[in-house]
């Protein structure tokens, strides 16, 4: 009986760790294509209007910069800058739609675009055709 409670009560921690991702605050810069970046500390009060895009199939599986696989069917989303496990709103300014997405990857390199966004976050905005839309991005209370 006892084993019976300790493989159970291990199995209920690993439960619970499961559903829950921990990112750790990696402040450290980076360089892309020539360019150095440098990660927030923290993302309080952020506040940006710009171009988004959204990565699919091409990238599923892979790891993201954080580490975490990426799944194009989780709300989740590429920053340069704002830390890891920032929670943001994207609202698509061209038709209202809005969504809640986890930064957990580092993104977009392509001038011009403020926001990378999952393919699932992106069909909720209805950009999966145009494949690019003007949001307004903040970080949630």
């Amino acid at each position: 009986m006892f084993r019976f409670v300790v493989v159970f009560a291990v199995m209920l921690i690993v439960a619970g760790c499961a559903s829950d991702v921990v990112y750790k605050n990696n402040t450290r810069s980076y360089t892309v294509a020539g360019k150095t970046y440098q990660p927030l500390k923290s993302a309080d009060g952020y506040y940006e209007t710009g171009i988004a895009s959204w990565y699919g199939k091409k990238f599923h599986g892979r790891k993201t910069a954080s580490g975490e696989r990426y799944n194009q069917n989780k709300m989740t989303a590429a920053h340069k800058t704002l830390p890891f496990g920032t929670r943001l709103l994207v609202k698509n300014l061209e038709n209202g739609k809005r969504v809640s997405v986890v930064i957990n990857d580092r993104g977009p390199f392509s001038k011009g675009r403020i926001i990378d966004v999952s393919r699932a976050a992106a069909k909720k905005l209805d950009m999966i055709n145009s494949g690019t839309a003007r949001v307004q991005i903040s970080v949630e209370d």
